[in-house]
């Protein structure tokens, strides 16, 4: 990410080029924009391979201009100026934003000792293959994220100048832009292979192998483009070519804008589609930049997009361990969940302010002066007057400072997440009350979930007035928001049968109902709770209802969580229940919702307090299906007609809705 020059041509000797600043600037904008002002440019992720674009053609033009100049290639000097460039800036944004995370300590530290050794060796985004992290989770708001694509780019940094001395070998250009091509190719068609066969859109996205066509793309161009840089032929220097190149460019910006507004998908479409699209299009724009003549390099050079690609690194690196300190700090959320405007306003003048701060003090000094050169700087500063020796020393103790925080955030850092604890806690007490149950996933088709005695059969005469329905009568199917409050459930309802597992969704209810409901097992009262992981499809539901049949009262307990579909999911459920006899609304969202202090960090799994909360929202449902249930047994005394087979009742006035 070395500084480009406003040139229109990088000029014999010079590693700089016209318009890949300003490349920069839109790049690090679309990033910082995707993650500080959700939804706008929901796309936006995509900066991330423009970034990778230029890496690719900046540092093979600068390998290709060494060994031009001196026949070799110093591989210490160069590895050298990429860590003079990389790691100065990188080991004072971690020492700060763990120091920070360690102060408001809570889920923001889980993990962190990995994510420090991800982020420190470069090597992020393998470490999170490895433990199994997200980049598209809003579980868990992981500090070092946006590391992930150093970590890609150190190490095509570390392999590619061996690759490209290997490369050179072969003295035909033809051939060596053929090999990168093919290998850009190969490296798309791994991600999309990965997509199609795994479905695991962060082994494809976060992998080097599989994310490298970009920077592969940039080489390409570096070669292609060696000998137009020395004697560009004249029909490139025309003014209608250099009109035509200049339009394209423009049209490359336009159409990169838009295809940063379209979401990701978990398909090809976006890995490879979308992150080659941005890829392509940043080759033709880098090709407009450095056109002999065009005006594109220089409209792309202006003061103000030069300004931000210049500061560009340290842009990226603060921005998202900022983003998520302020947003966990105010708000308890991960800023995968939701950032408020005026948090991500805070977030950005923040940012601006760090990475001016470390482009001024950090990375240009280092930079200039190199590591033993900085070390003797400061040694000066301190014998030179007592202004600079106290602020060298005052700066020494304040990373001394930072670097015991970060320390004492790895040594604090508590193993799992609040949510993760409270639905630990929920799948123990349901080990413990019903041993052999297996609640961290669904039952195969036709097999019990949980084995329990056969439930009494259904006696649809007369009965008494309402009572309190037992445990050994109820069924409660559920996702973990229902594991978190199974210890409350069954410290209610003693005998109840629960059978909850981790992100499951209404798709599964249909097929535990069945296994149940086969092997007698299926009790009179049926709570089923499986809106929180997705939009809800209208024909499981219905199978539930019918599974059920017409002897059982069915509870569908709504969502709660600050997820984009939960209102869809409320909304149905309750038209669903509106629609269906003996089918009630137990509203965990209005009864929660004005009590959200009782939820987990991640605002979705109730702890022990939110747990009561649920039980006492399923009970007064489940107390008025019991009465609705004693009003339909009665009904034929008081000569109401009752057609079970078609599902229609005459019911009391009062039980006539979902409650």
């Amino acid at each position: 990410m070395t500084p480009s020059s406003p040139a229109s041509a990088a000029p014999a000797g010079s590693s700089r080029f016209a318009g890949l600043d300003g490349l920069r600037a839109l790049a690090v904008i679309l990033v910082m924009v995707f993650h500080l002002f959700p939804p706008a440019f929901a796309g936006g992720f995509i900066g991330v391979d423009v970034f990778f674009v230029i890496s690719g053609f900046l540092i093979t033009s600068l390998l290709l201009r060494e060994r031009a100049a001196t026949g070799r290639i110093s591989l210490r000097g160069f590895w050298q100026r990429r860590a003079r460039r990389l790691l100065p800036a990188v080991v004072v944004m971690i020492a700060v934003a763990a120091t920070a995370a360690w102060l408001i300590g809570g889920d923001v530290l889980v993990g962190i000792g990995r994510q420090m050794l991800g982020a420190l060796t470069f090597t992020y985004n393998w470490v999170s293959i490895g433990a199994g992290s997200s980049y598209f989770s809003a579980d868990t708001p992981e500090l070092f994220r946006n590391l992930w694509s150093l970590g890609i780019e150190e190490q095509f940094y570390l392999l590619w100048p061996l690759l490209f001395l290997l490369l050179m070998l072969v003295r035909a250009r033809w051939v060596r832009i053929a090999a990168v091509v093919l290998a850009a190719l190969a490296s798309a068609a791994w991600m999309a292979s990965i997509i199609g066969e795994h479905g695991d859109p962060t082994r494809a996205y976060f992998g080097t192998d599989s994310h490298a066509f970009g920077l592969l793309g940039g080489v390409a161009l570096a070669f292609v483009w060696q000998g137009v840089a020395t004697a560009p032929p004249a029909w490139m220097l025309r003014p209608a070519v250099r009109v035509t190149v200049t339009a394209t460019g423009a049209l490359a910006i336009a159409a990169l804008l838009a295809l940063g507004q379209v979401p990701a998908s978990t398909t090809t479409a976006t890995f490879p589609g979308a992150l080659a699209a941005a890829s392509a299009l940043s080759l033709v724009m880098i090709v407009a930049g450095i056109w002999p003549g065009a005006p594109f390099g220089r409209v792309l050079d202006a003061p103000p997009l030069r300004f931000i690609g210049e500061r560009s690194y340290g842009l990226y690196l603060w921005h998202w361990p900022l983003v998520v300190l302020l947003t966990v700090w105010i708000t308890g959320l991960s800023p995968d969940v939701h950032v408020p405007i005026w948090v991500g306003v805070l977030t950005l003048v923040l940012t601006f302010a760090a990475a001016e701060l470390s482009y001024r003090l950090i990375e240009t000094p280092i930079r200039r002066l190199g590591f033993r050169g900085s070390f003797r700087r400061w040694g000066q500063r301190i014998v030179e007057s007592a202004a600079t020796r106290w602020a060298t020393l005052g700066a020494a103790a304040v990373f001394v400072l930072l670097t015991v925080g970060a320390g004492a955030a790895i040594v604090s850092a508590p193993a799992q997440t609040s949510a993760q604890d409270v639905v630990q806690a929920g799948i123990d007490a349901l080990a413990e009350a019903q041993p052999g149950a297996a609640p961290e996933g669904d039952p195969a088709p036709g097999t019990d979930a949980v084995p329990t005695p056969t439930a009494p059969m259904i006696d649809l005469a007369p009965i008494a007035p309402p009572r309190t329905v037992p445990g050994e009568e109820i069924t409660a199917i559920g996702d973990s928001v229902m594991l978190a409050a199974a210890p409350a459930l069954m410290q209610h309802y003693p005998g109840i049968h629960i059978d909850a597992a981790v992100s499951r969704s209404m798709w599964a209810g249909p097929g535990i109902l069945q296994a149940l409901a086969d092997s007698g097992q299926l009790r009179p009262f049926v709570v089923v709770a499986l809106g929180t992981n997705g939009a809800i499809d209208p024909g499981p539901l219905a199978e539930v209802r019918r599974i059920a049949g017409p002897e059982r009262q069915v509870i569908l307990v709504n969502a709660f969580a600050p997820r984009s579909w939960i209102p869809g999911v409320n909304s149905d459920l309750e038209a669903f229940a509106t629609q269906h006899p003996h089918t009630r609304i137990a509203d965990w969202s209005a009864s929660i919702g004005a009590q959200p202090e009782l939820l987990a960090g991640d605002q979705i799994h109730p702890s022990s307090g939110g747990g009561e909360v649920y039980a006492q929202t399923v009970g007064a449902q489940l107390a008025l299906a019991e009465a609705d249930r004693v009003a339909l047994a009665n009904a034929p005394r008081e000569g109401a007609f009752i057609l079970e087979s078609e599902l229609t009742f005459t019911r009391a006035p009062e039980f006539s809705r979902a409650q």
